[in-house]
Formats: C-alpha cells, sequence, structure tokens
C-alpha cells in the first residue's frame, strides 16, 4: 500500500483545498444573508462527500505510514483542532443564533482551519509558531 502513498497524500491535500474553499463559500453566504443558498442540498451533499473523501484518504495514510512519524504528537494536535473546526463550522453555518456569533464562529473556524493546515505542513503540535522559536 505505500506504494500509493504519492497518490493517496494528493487526494487528502486536494480534498482538504475542497473542503476548507466550500466552508469559505458556504460561510461567505451566510455572511451575505443568503443562508438559503449556503445551506441547500446540492452544496451540503458536495460537503459530505468531500469531507467522506477526506477522512478516508486520511484513515489511509494513518495505517500505511511509519507510527514514528506521529511521535511528538501532531496528529493528536490536528484532530483536536478538527473538533474545534466542525464545531465552530456549524455555528458559523446554522447554529449561531446572532449574526454577530455566526460571523465570530466563522472567524475562529478559518482560523483553526489554518492552523491545522501548519501544523500539518510542519507535522509539529505548534504549527507555526515553532518557526518563531
Amino acid at each position: 500500500m505505500i506504494e500509493f502513498y504519492p497518490e493517496i497524500k494528493w487526494v487528502h491535500v486536494a480534498a482538504v483545498l475542497a473542503s476548507g474553499g466550500l466552508f469559505l463559500l458556504r460561510g461567505l453566504l451566510v455572511q451575505l444573508k443568503r443562508e438559503t443558498w449556503a445551506n441547500a442540498a446540492p452544496l451540503r451533499y458536495l460537503s459530505y462527500s468531500i469531507d467522506s473523501v477526506l477522512l478516508t484518504a486520511a484513515l489511509m495514510l494513518v495505517t500505511i505510514l511509519p507510527h514514528a512519524l506521529y511521535a511528538n504528537g501532531w496528529l493528536a494536535v490536528k484532530l483536536v483542532l478538527l473538533v474545534v473546526y466542525v464545531v465552530l463550522g456549524s455555528f458559523a453555518l446554522k447554529r449561531g443564533r446572532t449574526p454577530r456569533a455566526r460571523l465570530i464562529s466563522y472567524t475562529l473556524a478559518l482560523a483553526t482551519f489554518a492552523f491545522m493546515l501548519t501544523v500539518a505542513r510542519t507535522h509539529h503540535p505548534l504549527g507555526w509558531l515553532v518557526w518563531l522559536g
């Protein structure tokens, strides 16, 4: 299975970018008072499909890569951040009771997503903060 690592990683990265881009679009639609469009069935189903591909590729990568790669805890941090991102995204798109709550949730979700990218890129729990020290 390791021989397919480049292809699986490419699918994973592409799915991450597609998922983030779709969330960016849906969040912008909510901010522009177009909640009906943001939460329309085609966009929701596209989101579910992309996220399913993303999760499948992630699980494949976890199973084929050596476990020593995860020794410093970066993957655990990334998984915790993923939960935070999903919760914030839910409040940004539909559960936020006020426009201000949705905007704050949206902004924090995007910041969490960006930080997750740096954790994944650096393979370090501190992400981009590792470059400061």
